[in-house]
């Protein structure tokens, strides 16, 4: 886990960012951050961030708030009063990157703006995320990524189409605007960067203005953004998408598979080139050689058809017999893997994408556990992960010893 190649500088090695968020969505941006050698100071209030008791099923802390707030630092601050609000100016002077996902106008009203924090640090960027943004008749809504998923379109094409919508069991908009959070970060330390190189030899080196240093994220843009042809469809074509349950729109045959020992499988096989093959390695030359589906729009106007011919055949199989028949026949498909399928994987485990720590997990004695790994790699395997996430306030006299004088 600790090859040399890993015991380079990583890349944002000397960045340094204030954290003020909570839940997912700016940690995520915070731990994408972390990952890749920031130093991220996340504040939490006294009882800590809520994510410690989210999926909290012993201990104190749990896996959930572990995995998305590794490799940072914890620092117990109360922003209600006077003094946790002097300290956070004082940590902000120090840092390059400011991250929040408060309501719009929290800030403003406790006196940690951008303006105000400015003033001690005028390069520092600031990355705000937040239910609607923070401009717009919307902007001061309250909202969770679940309702941003329904503003985004994204909700309404999830799920069976005779039944209502259904979530993805994952917080995939916090996510997704965790990820634009960490490289609005990136892209706007890297514009002062090219800024300093511009200006140097001349007289002073300019900083970016305010507006460039916002980075402004909105959770149902965040999801927008990944809604690929939705609005467009509509207006070139007047085509509204309708949920399809485990297809996909458009696309002919896709799906998911039960097989004969209970477990189930995805095929793709929907190219052109692909699906012949596909049909004649299940047993269907008829499928494979009519001349209707030699074409997407043709299969899909007999997706019935096709997927009902699919499943009689891998209903009549294991998953294992189903996946190597697929295989030899060079048809894209794969087994939907349970958490222990994934940890047990040879393909995560060679690229470690798996890497285990003790952790109290509130049993008498630490629990082996298995985190998942840094992406993108660089090099050829995931970058170790440095720490599981903090206990709450572990770093907080560290952190006042280095910037805050040792005051309490």
């Amino acid at each position: 886990m600790n090859s040399p190649q890993h015991q380079r500088r990583l890349p944002l090695d000397g960045v340094r960012v204030l954290e003020l968020g909570n839940y997912i969505a700016a940690p995520t941006a915070g731990r994408m951050l972390a990952d890749f050698g920031a130093e991220v100071i996340k504040i939490e209030r006294e009882t800590g961030d809520e994510l410690r008791n989210w999926r909290l099923y012993d201990g104190e802390t749990s896996m959930l708030f572990r995995t998305i707030n590794r490799n940072k630092k914890s620092v117990v601050l109360d922003l209600r009063t006077e003094q946790g609000r002097e300290d956070v100016k004082s940590l902000a002077a120090h840092c390059d990157v400011v991250l929040e996902n408060f309501r719009p106008g929290t800030l403003e009203r406790w006196g940690l703006g951008p303006e105000a924090l400015s003033e001690a640090n005028p390069d520092l960027i600031f990355v705000r995320i937040s239910a609607f943004g923070q401009t717009g008749p919307y902007s001061e809504r309250p909202g969770f990524a679940a309702v941003a998923e329904a503003y985004g379109g994204f909700r309404e094409l999830v799920g069976d189409p005779d039944r209502p919508p259904v979530r993805v069991g994952v917080s995939i908009g916090d996510s997704i605007a965790g990820l634009y959070g960490a490289f609005g970060a990136v892209m706007a330390l890297y514009e002062r960067l090219r800024r300093r190189d511009e200006n140097r030899g001349g007289d002073g080196e300019p900083g970016l203005p305010l507006a460039d240093r916002i980075v402004d994220v909105a959770l149902n843009e965040a999801i927008f953004s990944m809604m690929e042809s939705l609005v467009p469809d509509l207006g070139a074509y007047g085509v509204k998408r309708e949920r399809t349950g485990g297809r996909m729109e458009g696309i002919a045959p896709s799906n998911g598979y039960l097989c004969r020992d209970g477990s189930s499988v995805v095929i793709s096989g929907n190219a052109d080139a692909i699906f012949p093959r596909y049909m004649r390695a299940i047993g269907r030359d008829d499928l494979a050689d009519d001349p209707d589906l030699a074409t997407n729009d043709g299969r899909w106007r007999r997706r019935d058809e096709i997927d009902a011919a699919i499943g009689e055949w891998t209903g009549a199989r294991s998953r294992d017999e189903v996946l190597a028949v697929l295989d030899d026949a060079a048809v894209p498909a794969g087994p939907i893997y349970t958490a222990a399928d994934i940890v047990a994987d040879e393909q995560y485990r060679a690229r470690n994408m798996i890497q285990e720590f003790d952790v109290d997990a509130g049993g008498p004695e630490p629990r082996r556990v298995a985190f998942p790994g840094i992406v993108p790699v660089l090099g050829e395997t995931s970058l170790p992960i440095r720490s599981v996430g903090p206990d709450l306030g572990e770093h907080t006299d560290e952190i006042r010893a280095r910037f805050l004088g040792g005051r309490r």
